[in-house]
């Protein structure tokens, strides 16, 4: 699994409380002034690529959705923390 960066972390974090969520339903639950739609969108297809999000298709929309649980990703962090440091 690979590692995310705080921002990816941030949106999967929002994933992970909200459920299945368009890029502009997601841009709501960003603080004025918000990031650019697709600044937000390209993050987004790069978890996809990295296997956390997949999607459903609505005519030309995807909504994305959490294919890796967060315990799944707490659990694999913490485990590569504990294989650096032992």
């Amino acid at each position: 699994m690979k590692k995310l960066t705080a921002k990816e972390e941030e949106i999967m974090r929002l994933y992970w409380e909200k459920g299945p969520m368009f890029v502009r339903e997601l841009l709501n639950y960003y603080p004025e002034p918000r990031p650019h739609f697709n600044t937000v969108s390209t993050m987004v297809r790069s978890l996809e690529a990295k296997g956390y999000l997949a999607h459903h298709s609505f005519g030309n929309s995807y909504q994305y959705y959490p294919i890796v649980s967060e315990e799944d990703y707490c659990r694999n962090t913490i485990k590569g923390a504990v294989s650096r440091y032992f």
